[in-house]
């Protein structure tokens, strides 16, 4: 594991950063907890990699507020692409 930020997904849309905070602190020190606007999904940082990894053990595919959540390795987010718009590559829609 090369990173103490965590995915997680399929949550419940009544679930809150605080709640996050405290499900994980049972794993460690719990530096950030957020939850992406009502997208079923947040991030967390914990404070070591071990802890981390601790914590993805413990809580990937177990049932938290009555759905299944999904834990991983948070990916490093990535630039936006273009998507082949006119205006971007210089040619005008008509």
């Amino acid at each position: 594991m090369q990173s103490s930020n965590l995915y997680v997904g399929n949550l419940s849309y009544s679930v809150t950063g605080e709640d996050l905070r405290e499900l994980f602190s049972r794993f460690g020190e719990v530096r950030e907890a957020k939850v992406i606007g009502d997208r079923g999904f947040g991030f967390v940082e914990m404070g070591t990699k071990e802890e981390a990894a601790k914590a993805i053990e413990e809580l990937n595919e177990t049932d938290y507020e009555g759905r299944t959540l999904k834990v991983s390795e948070a990916r490093p987010r990535q630039e936006k692409r273009d998507r082949g718009g006119y205006q971007k590559s210089g040619y005008k829609r008509y």
